[in-house]
């Protein structure tokens, strides 16, 4: 069971960060004002998604790959913190926008499963 966990986070962030170039201004959109270049973040947070989502796939770089899926749920937090509290967000449910704080804690928990 622990494998199909490991490669559903893997086939997760990879299928995410090909999202993030399928439809970019949905992420733009959700980037903080205070972010310089949106647009090149986006692309690098996705490239960065779809190399560790990779990673995780292999034994050789799946604690790499799990160390820095951590470190990118952290560097992503202040977009989800400024989703939950901007008026820009108001049409998404409270519950959603609120939701998606804790569940960074359990999706960092998650990688740390496989960084050992």
């Amino acid at each position: 069971m622990t494998n199909f966990f490991l490669y559903l986070m893997a086939a997760v962030y990879t299928l995410a960060g090909l999202n993030h170039f399928r439809s970019p201004r949905f992420y733009v959109y959700m980037m903080p004002p205070f972010i310089p270049l949106p647009k090149l973040m986006v692309d690098l947070s996705g490239l960065a998604e779809i190399v560790l989502g990779i990673g995780l796939f292999f034994p050789v770089t799946r604690v790499w790959a799990a160390w820095g899926v951590i470190a990118l749920l952290i560097a992503v937090f202040p977009a989800n913190v400024f989703m939950a509290v901007s008026d820009k967000f108001a049409h998404f449910p409270a519950w959603l926008l609120w939701g998606r704080l804790p569940l960074q804690g359990v999706l960092i928990w998650w990688a740390y499963q496989y960084t050992k």
